[in-house]
């Protein structure tokens, strides 16, 4: 599955140094040479009219209006032909797994899209397969012929008494991990409440990171901004990306951290808060633009860091400082400014070549002095890791499913009831804690209106657990169900649907084929998504996975659902960090105390 030229080699600054010196001092001739050019310096903000970029054995040895005495017989010359010069785009925080692909496809995907470096946080399938999960993703991102740098997972479970997971990470874990040689931090720490109250095994974490000299990865999803969001800068977190509005950017920003601003499949929180940028006039260098979750339809059709980019432009930022926050803010906050983020002297030579600095088309793609993208087109092989096959067999059901498996009984007597019901929010991460007065029919509590069935089927263990509430804003209609083995984070079995029948058989299919998303009306399958790898990732290309996932969401609209990007809303639905419901294996939890409450209040 793999396709055009073998990955170039990366060389350290140590080992090219001499290369480097001689081929800025004229004294030996560049691999490649890059000429009439604007280069788009990020360190000042200017765009340099013809200008030359220098390239040796993977790197940048000059960039001047003249390169012609670092030009040799056999140096290739790229004629820019009055483009734009950019540094490849750097995607700050991120997940893999939320692609649907393995780091092997999508960098092959984001790399016609200018994405040269992305810092990627494993833990979806750390929650699944444990460290040796996580080994398996940062070892698949090495062989890559761009830069995925590895964060180590901080949080699994994400709360820990609120969830059960596959695999716990502990302390050991984490220190084991920074001395893995693609590990450049910590991910971000989700247990904020325990990093504000001061949980050892947290700080444990915390401080073998820092210890290491690595970066720690920040997710504070509380409006709380007062002393338990103190409690939690002071506990070390460099950065976060849960803001949602202007207030959440400045206080990350002048408490000391980076205010990561994300847009994602279905996450939109750039443009309410780059205003802090472009009408509060704060210092853009502490701003990072980031995607956190993006599906695979997304990255085909829409792209990836460009998106981010031509969406933070459209949103009033200055195309220049827009492009600073995908790049040197990127790679100063990851201390590695002397590695990517820039075309200077030095660092690795990931170049963009665009026409149009607002609309940003990606027309050239150069990593590491090798040409891997020209007009959309991938032109580089991007290595597959072999997963064994126990990576492959993770969705542990003791046995299938029936509709009385998802039934929520009533108070004996009742002929309706007052209900706890998750409230989804369009294109926003968070959810809302809304009550319903629901009828009641043969003692069971019967979905009604805009409210549908949610349950949680446990898939670790076997144990043949089935949690079961109630949600709202999908607007799905008739006899349906939709089940997913992503379920951030702990990775059970979500099933959403208005007909019990129907959500038990799209429950059975995903046992039977090993993980994925189907969906199912009136007892046939629409459409289905298979994820063979953890239950969370396809090694197919993006393309096909984008066209099952475009069937997919027109299932989801044929069954009534009017949500953009809804699938991704239906994943996050047992993410028990986020406010201010959720549904997890144990129970229904109300994120903002921390606590599990009834699904029928009264």
């Amino acid at each position: 599955m793999t396709q055009g030229n073998s990955p170039a080699p990366l060389s350290s600054w140590a080992d090219v140094a001499a290369d480097l010196v001689n081929v800025a001092a004229g004294r030996s001739p560049a691999d490649l040479v890059i000429t009439g050019g604007i280069w788009v310096n990020v360190h000042t903000r200017e765009a340099l009219p013809d200008h030359a970029i220098a390239i040796v054995r993977g790197r940048i040895a000059f960039v001047g209006p003249d390169a012609a005495h670092c030009t040799g017989p056999e140096t290739r010359i790229i004629e820019a032909q009055g483009r734009y010069m950019i540094p490849g785009l750097c995607d700050g925080h991120m997940h893999i797994e939320s692609g649907m692909l393995t780091p092997a496809e999508f960098a092959r995907a984001v790399i016609p899209h200018g994405t040269t470096s992305m810092f990627t946080d494993p833990h979806e399938i750390a929650n699944v397969l444990g460290l040796e999960g996580v080994r398996m993703m940062h070892d698949e991102a090495l062989m890559q012929p761009v830069n995925i740098f590895t964060q180590m997972p901080s949080c699994a479970p994400s709360a820990p008494g609120m969830e059960t997971t596959g695999f716990e990470i502990t302390a050991q874990d984490v220190a084991e991990a920074m001395a893995w040689p693609g590990i450049v931090g910590l991910g971000e720490m989700m247990n904020f409440p325990g990093v504000s109250n001061a949980d050892p095994q947290m700080l444990a974490e915390i401080a073998a990171t820092q210890n290491a000299g690595k970066t720690v990865g920040g997710h504070y999803a509380s409006p709380d901004l007062g002393p338990a969001f103190a409690a939690y800068v002071a506990g070390g977190p460099a950065d976060d990306h849960e803001g949602t509005c202007e207030a959440d950017a400045i206080a990350r920003m002048r408490q000391g951290m980076r205010s990561m601003i994300r847009l994602g499949s279905a996450w939109y929180d750039v443009e309410s808060q780059i205003t802090a940028i472009t009408e509060r006039g704060l210092d853009p260098r502490n701003m990072i633009l980031c995607t956190d979750d993006c599906h695979s339809g997304t990255l085909v059709n829409d792209g990836h860091m460009n998106r981010v980019v031509r969406h933070a432009i459209n949103c009033g930022c200055d195309p220049l400082v827009a492009l600073q926050m995908a790049t040197i803010n990127t790679a100063t906050h990851f201390g590695m400014e002397r590695e990517i983020g820039s075309l200077t002297p030095g660092r690795r030579a990931d170049v963009i070549l665009s026409s149009d600095l607002k609309t940003l088309p990606i027309e050239m793609v150069i990593a590491r002095g090798q040409v891997v993208a020209q007009d959309g087109a991938c032109l580089v092989d991007c290595p597959h890791y072999d997963w064994p096959a126990h990576a492959r067999r993770t969705v542990n059901m003791s046995r299938d499913l029936c509709g009385d498996d998802f039934t929520i009984t009533a108070p004996a007597g009742a002929n309706a009831v007052t209900a706890n019901v998750i409230g989804v929010i369009e294109n926003q991460a968070p959810t809302k804690a809304l009550q319903f007065e629901l009828p009641v029919t043969e003692g069971r509590v019967t979905a009604h209106g805009d409210v549908c069935q949610i349950a949680l089927v446990e898939r670790h263990r076997a144990t043949g657990g089935v949690v079961n509430a109630l949600v709202s804003g999908f607007g799905y209609t008739g006899c349906m169900g939709m089940a997913s083995t992503v379920a951030h984070d702990s990775h059970h079995m979500i099933v959403v649907g208005t007909d019990a029948g129907n959500m038990a058989l799209a429950a059975n299919h995903l046992r039977a084929i090993g993980g994925g998303i189907t969906i199912f009306r009136d007892g046939t399958p629409l459409a289905t998504i298979d994820l063979p790898i953890a239950g969370l990732m396809s090694d197919c290309p993006a393309a096909q996975v984008a066209a099952k996932t475009d069937t997919l969401m027109q299932a989801m609209r044929d069954c009534g659902c009017t949500l953009n990007n809804a699938y991704m809303q239906h994943s996050l639905l047992a993410l028990v960090v986020i406010p201010e419901l959720r549904i997890s294996d144990l129970g229904l939890v109300d994120v903002r105390s921390f606590e599990f409450i009834d699904v029928i209040s009264r």
